[in-house]
């Protein structure tokens, strides 16, 4: 997958140098296998490291989840692929600007988690 996502970015931003990514993720375990780090080492990619207990700190947590949620909320789905289907339509239709705020958002909390010094905080109202 991230082969995918790497090939999908020189395409769109073929200027883009892959010693400039930085890969944030939530340190589940499942995730740190040797052909990940294999991947990202080869492919000059740095690892961000996730404190522990700071779920909201994941994009996908605290932004796109609840904006996927609340457009399907109330809609019934024939199967599986009609899920998808819809999904990859919201997906697309997500501005670019939406994005630049998320990420905003997560530099924010960092931010807030690193002068915390990790630990748990409530009501940093970037929701």
């Amino acid at each position: 997958m991230l082969r995918r996502l790497r090939e999908s970015v020189r395409r769109k931003i073929p200027g883009l140098r892959a010693d400039k990514w930085i890969l944030h993720y939530d340190n589940v375990p499942a995730y740190d296998v040797l052909r990940l780090r294999e991947f990202l080492t080869k492919n000059s990619i740095t690892k961000m490291d996730h404190p522990p207990y700071s779920p909201d700190l994941a994009p996908c947590d605290f932004w796109l989840f609840q904006k996927l949620k609340n457009a399907l909320k109330g809609q019934r789905f024939a199967d599986l692929s009609d899920i998808q289907r819809n999904v990859k339509t919201l997906l697309r239709g997500i501005p670019e600007n939406d994005f630049k705020d998320c990420f905003r958002q997560w530099h924010h909390r960092l931010t807030k988690c690193i002068a915390s010094q990790g630990e748990y905080f409530e009501g940093d109202g970037s929701r």
